[in-house]
């Protein structure tokens, strides 16, 4: 078998044995047949048959000439819209994006501010939220305003000093700190639906939304925390010590900050004879309300600090 003809172009070639004088042949003698082929070079032409002018694939081309292929992308991309728009419009059922964009419109100016209202709440005197054209100021406009970013901060921020403490104390497991993520997270859910119901239950019509009360409950996390660097820094003195200051602080804030919120609606829409019962009601749920805020605190944090 001749291996030029195969492309071995390498290979040395034999020495072919001339056959003997006058005898058969027993293989025809293929030694004058065509030259061999260049492997190289038909690979290369059949890659440069393969690829149009310009460098572009004609298959490739083709497809996106063609008017069915086109149809159908634009078939996919209207789908896609489609489908887009129903996402929001069922997220817009649940929940307001712009609203919620609201409750995290803040900055580090009215993040300080409202840390220290929130931990020396008795020197301030004007609690009113202020609204400009019948639409409540930003939280970074107004540090009355309730706002999302402190609470969501402060629960991660309690989280890991939760996990700090259980590993301080040789107790920590992933079980452990997931169940006191849970565990703060469903309280929050409890006290949110308690206070819509009681506010439904008894007929108190306010301006308070769920994220405003989310929001509320949300900033005990920041005497949880402040009670249990006390706790971990100076023992079981230093932790009753911080429980009772943030528990007082609390409370005084709540009650504060709520009375603005549920009296002043009450009284504006409260009318015939229940107009002296109702606010009676709002009162109740708002003390009610600052009065939750220890218990939980306590429920949250005793177990951390030994």
């Amino acid at each position: 078998m001749d291996f030029q003809q195969h492309g071995y172009r390498g290979a040395k070639p034999r020495t072919r044995a001339s056959p003997p004088t006058g005898g058969p042949l027993l293989f025809d003698d293929t030694s004058s047949g065509p030259p061999p082929i260049n492997n190289q070079n038909y690979y290369e032409s059949g890659y440069n048959m393969a690829v149009g002018p310009g460098g572009q694939d004609p298959g490739v081309s083709n497809v996106f000439a063609d008017p069915m292929a086109n149809a159908a992308m634009m078939y996919g991309s209207t789908l896609a819209n489609q489908g887009k728009d129903i996402v929001n419009k069922e997220i817009s059922r649940f929940m307001s994006v712009n609203k919620l964009k609201y409750f995290f419109a803040v900055d580090t100016k009215y993040v300080m501010k409202k840390l220290l209202l929130l931990m020396f709440p008795y020197t301030h005197h004007d609690w009113e939220v202020r609204y400009h054209r019948d639409t409540p100021l930003t939280p970074r406009h107004d540090v009355n305003a309730p706002d999302l970013y402190i609470p969501t901060m402060a629960f991660i921020t309690y989280i890991l000093l939760a996990g700090m403490a259980l590993g301080i104390q040789k107790r920590f497991s992933p079980e452990v700190l997931g169940l006191c993520a849970s565990t703060a997270l469903v309280w929050i859910v409890i006290e949110v639906l308690a206070l819509l119901l009681s506010l439904y239950l008894l007929t108190v019509h306010t301006d308070l939304s769920t994220f405003d009360l989310i929001a509320y409950s949300g900033y005990k996390y920041v005497g949880m925390i402040f009670t249990l660097l006390c706790g971990l820094l100076f023992g079981s003195d230093g932790y009753y010590v911080g429980f009772g200051w943030s528990s007082c602080a609390l409370m005084f804030f709540i009650v504060r900050s709520l009375k603005m919120k549920i009296l002043s609606s009450v009284s504006a829409n409260s009318m015939g004879a229940g107009a002296s019962v109702k606010p009676r009601f709002g009162m109740y749920i708002t003390v009610a309300s600052a009065v939750f805020q220890p218990i939980i605190i306590y429920w949250l944090t005793s177990h951390l600090v030994r």
